[in-house]
């Protein structure tokens, strides 16, 4: 296994782990029956903006876990200066994903241990990350890594 950070080339395999997020998930949609199948990336399009939107800015990282040639896992780690925890920085973990025919082999909390230790590293004072409600099994996954329930979450949807 090897984890590191995402380049261009992985985009869409990157896409695919996000289209085969399950329930809840909101995922990009579109994977089709294939596990893992690459999402076609439009040159110049959404995606590939936000990729080098994420790859440019030092406070954005794209984490892959690679197995040999295939993507499994991927996350995005941000880190966010603020004046709480005496002035260290958070992490916010999104988009955590293994591809589903891995899942259940102890993967997802090995990708998130080296995001833990990638913040701690960092000097992070704290790592967060959000989950919808209604994925269950990620909720109980992420009580088992040791993190708590400790806020109450709301979005405002921004439609163009």
């Amino acid at each position: 296994m090897i984890f590191r950070v995402a380049t261009r080339q992985d985009l869409p395999a990157v896409l695919a782990l996000l289209a085969d997020g399950g329930a809840g998930a909101g995922g990009t949609g579109g994977a089709g029956d294939r596990v893992g199948a690459p999402v076609p990336v439009e040159a110049g399009g959404a995606h590939e903006r936000a990729f080098a939107a994420i790859e440019a800015d030092p406070r954005n990282e794209l984490l892959v876990l690679q197995d040999g040639d295939a993507l499994v896992g991927c996350l995005q780690l941000t880190y966010i200066p603020g004046l709480g925890q005496g002035g260290r920085e958070r992490a916010l973990v999104e988009a955590v994903r293994i591809r589903a025919d891995r899942r259940g082999g102890g993967l997802g909390a090995e990708l998130m241990a080296l995001a833990v230790e990638r913040a701690r590293g960092r000097g992070c004072g704290l790592v967060q990350l959000t989950s919808d409600k209604r994925r269950t099994a990620a909720h109980r996954f992420y009580e088992r890594l040791g993190f708590a329930r400790s806020h109450e979450g709301f979005k405002l949807r921004l439609e163009p």
